[in-house]
């Protein structure tokens, strides 16, 4: 549900041109919300990012996994240190559960991972990034310090990677209910 714009579709040259490239795909495969969730989340985290896109993807399988339109407290183990952490973003622009309202939680265990727990009324849903995505993520990431340290060709190789995991990983397969 959107309180400022009419809708969340923005005519195709507001995209930079790799988005662009996938927009039509990742929108007839994943939907609408998925990808206007997915642009806000990552426009307020300033970077396009593997963890906040996941986050965002999370939080749009939680709600649509949730009967009605109310806000779910979220529980959020990804801690506050980054790059983890950055899925946090993605939660909050997707459910709406924000620090701000008070919905919006950080778990103080210590194993900081891609795992969040959605509780309405009377109802509650637990969800976590499959052991082999984690695998391929860290892998992935792996490779670029090796390649590129933390220079700006790095950043530009995690943005490729988020861009891939949003067009490319489906909602549905890549997150299991714990």
């Amino acid at each position: 549900m959107s309180c400022v714009l009419n809708s969340g579709a923005l005519p195709c040259e507001c995209y930079a041109p790799d988005v662009r490239m996938v927009m039509d795909d990742t929108v007839r495969r994943f939907g609408e919300e998925e990808w206007h969730k997915v642009v806000l989340t990552n426009e307020i985290h300033g970077h396009l990012g593997i963890y906040s896109t996941l986050g965002a993807k999370m939080g749009c399988l939680a709600m649509s996994l949730h009967d009605g339109d109310d806000e779910p407290e979220v529980l959020s183990y990804a801690g506050s240190q980054p790059p983890v952490s950055c899925f946090n973003d993605g939660l909050q622009v997707s459910t709406g559960a924000t620090m701000g309202h008070g919905l919006f939680l950080l778990s103080d265990e210590e194993d900081k991972r891609v795992e969040a727990l959605f509780t309405w009324k009377s109802e509650t849903l637990w969800l976590r990034l499959k052991t082999e995505y984690v695998r391929i993520i860290q892998e992935d990431i792996r490779r670029g310090v090796e390649a590129y340290g933390h220079s700006p060709r790095y950043w530009s190789y995690v943005r490729e990677l988020a861009l891939k995991y949003w067009s490319q990983w489906s909602r549905d397969d890549i997150f299991e209910k714990v």
